[in-house]
């Protein structure tokens, strides 16, 4: 049973080294093929939402927590980001 768990982990961690890898790639593909800057920044924040979600989900143990301490951190990220937001107007 405990092997099982290492074994879980390290396949979430090499998912990680495997998204975090991922940004160089998108910036600076191999064999040919050319993304914009837009698409690169996407498809690099898609995989920081993915990175996220793997650490939060596995490594924090939010999974398996209660769905009241899901919707908690789900709304203070909602709140984070509607302080961005209006913090992004004041700045600009």
């Amino acid at each position: 049973m405990a092997s099982d768990s290492v074994r879980f982990y390290a396949a979430v961690y090499v998912a990680l080294v495997a998204l975090a890898a991922s940004k160089y790639v998108f910036f600076h593909p191999p064999g040919g093929i050319e993304f914009s800057y837009w698409q690169s920044f996407g498809l690099t924040m898609g995989a920081a939402v993915a990175k996220t979600s793997l650490i939060v989900g596995y490594y924090q143990h939010l999974r398996w927590e209660s769905r009241s301490l899901s919707w908690l951190m789900g709304l203070s990220l909602g709140l984070v980001l509607l302080l961005m937001a209006a913090a992004s107007y004041s700045v600009a």
